[in-house]
């Protein structure tokens, strides 16, 4: 699995960034329904449910969907589609006009109608969809590309999305520099050209190359199968709940596990991973962040019912909620920890350990670990447990409990394992774990580091890590005290 590469940091510095981005979104646009409603009995006429309707909305899907997800994650949607001049096609237009951020290039055309999926929900459930499109809406040139810093094609065989249409946005990409995303229908992706992003689903990965998508080692090679049949110059595949795999030309694939997230509704995830994605490539971010990004939003929007968008709010407190998640998975007791570290150096990582208090982290703190996590592949920090503390510190300490510290420490990116011990020095975890790189602070001599000689003995290092000038829990307690 690919390490990560957007923390709660980065994703707040990423929706900074694209804050008023304008995102071409060009593609099949739908009207979509959802007639909501309760089911107590089965019809005496035949063997179905009674659906007895409680709630209608609509709102605007397909490309449509993608603009809003843009819209709503903070960037400006250009929206190029074509609607019939019917009754679906002036709701379609209403909608759109009400929607905040989304700059309407819609096209509007006689003798055709506008396509209409109408869901029927009950208990959280689809029980039933209804299409209605009877005339494939050609496009011509759009103006959407005009100014927009990333390009989307949303491509549901509709007929949008046509060769004139991909050549013009190509055309565009080499004029301006801005990255072309396509989300694709069909076997034929090579039409597509050399655009920078596929986004097929893992079902339109198989059926492309014919090839089974199961396993991580099948994605890799169907993967590398229809980057040999296209010009794209990479493709990246949704699987649902096991994330998403990235291959580039030339390069290995890369894969990103999911979010684990609980499932309402899978409708229109996937314009919300290429909203996604098209905003952060367009912000500047590398693929591998745009991927994560992706994945984000996409496991917050199945959380909820119909077509629908997720916010930067929600996508903080989604990534706030992993974190802290994420922080308590990282702290263990030793017996479990040993066994970790074991599997660690099998894989030929090199394992650092340090050791402290960690009462009240400050940024002397955060500085500290991020040198000492330089020095090896895996860093594992052990914290003195409460009673620990207060017989090194005295009464009154620690600030903080053990729990609280281990979260907290364990929350740092830098850090990979938390665990505690009891004892005056932590002189049995060494032995135990029996690190490649033993870390103390730059007070210490190398001398007298506790564990500095057994470490060594069986090849490891000492390393003294700098700490920042003018930053110490201690100092800090005091002026708390002189402020209270």
């Amino acid at each position: 699995m690919a390490e990560r590469t957007l923390d709660l940091g980065g994703l707040q510095a990423l929706l900074e960034r694209v804050r008023g981005l304008k995102v071409a979104c060009v593609g099949d646009l739908m009207l979509d329904r959802y007639v909501y409603g309760e089911v107590s009995r089965i019809s005496p006429e035949a063997p179905i449910p009674v659906l007895k309707t409680r709630r209608r909305t609509a709102m605007p899907g397909g490309v449509g969907n993608v603009a809003r997800n843009v819209a709503a994650l903070g960037g400006v949607a250009r929206l190029g589609a074509v609607a019939g001049q019917d009754a679906a096609g002036d709701e379609l237009a209403a909608l759109i006009a009400a929607e905040d951020g989304v700059e309407d290039a819609l096209e509007r055309r006689s003798g055709v109608e506008t396509i209409i999926k109408t869901r029927f929900v009950a208990a959280g459930q689809q029980l039933l969809r209804l299409d209605e499109e009877a005339t494939a809406l050609l496009a011509t040139e759009t103006a959407a590309f005009t100014g927009a810093s990333v390009y989307l094609l949303s491509d549901y065989a509709k007929g949008v999305v046509s060769d004139l249409v991909i050549t013009q946005a190509l055309t565009a990409a080499l004029e301006s520099g801005a990255p072309v995303i396509v989300d694709p229908k069909g076997r034929d992706f090579a039409r597509y050209g050399a655009v920078d992003l596929i986004k097929p689903n893992a079902s339109e990965l198989a059926a492309a190359t014919g090839l089974p998508v199961d396993t991580d080692e099948e994605v890799e090679a169907a993967l590398g199968a229809l980057l040999r049949t296209t010009t794209a110059k990479a493709i990246v595949v949704t699987r649902a709940g096991k994330g998403m795999s990235l291959m580039r030309r030339g390069e290995a694939a890369r894969h990103f596990p999911g979010r684990a997230r609980e499932v309402f509704d899978v409708s229109g995830a996937g314009d919300t991973g290429l909203a996604a994605l098209g905003l952060a490539l367009g912000a500047g971010a590398s693929l591998e962040t745009a991927v994560e990004f992706a994945i984000l939003a996409s496991g917050v929007v199945v959380g909820k019912a119909g077509t629908a968008v997720v916010t930067p709010a929600e996508l903080i407190d989604a990534e706030m909620s992993q974190h802290a998640a994420g922080a308590h998975a990282k702290v263990m007791p030793l017996d479990e920890l040993s066994h970790v570290v074991e599997g660690w150096k099998r894989q030929g990582l090199k394992v650092g350990f340090t050791n402290g208090c960690f009462d009240i982290l400050h940024r002397g703190h955060v500085a500290y670990l991020a040198q000492a996590r330089s020095w090896c592949d895996r860093l594992v920090v052990a914290l003195n447990t409460d009673a620990s503390v207060r017989r090194l510190k005295g009464e009154g300490r620690p600030i903080n409990d053990l729990d609280s510290r281990a979260v907290v420490i364990g929350g740092l990116q830098s850090v990979d394992r938390v665990t505690s011990f009891d004892e005056p020095t932590p002189l049995t975890l060494i032995e135990r774990l029996r690190p490649d790189v033993l870390i103390k602070g730059a007070d210490y001599t190398r001398e007298g580091v506790v564990g500095g000689d057994l470490v060594e003995s069986w090849g490891g290092e000492v390393r003294l890590a700098t700490f920042e000038d003018g930053f110490s829990t201690t100092r800090r307690i005091e002026k708390m005290k002189d402020q209270g």
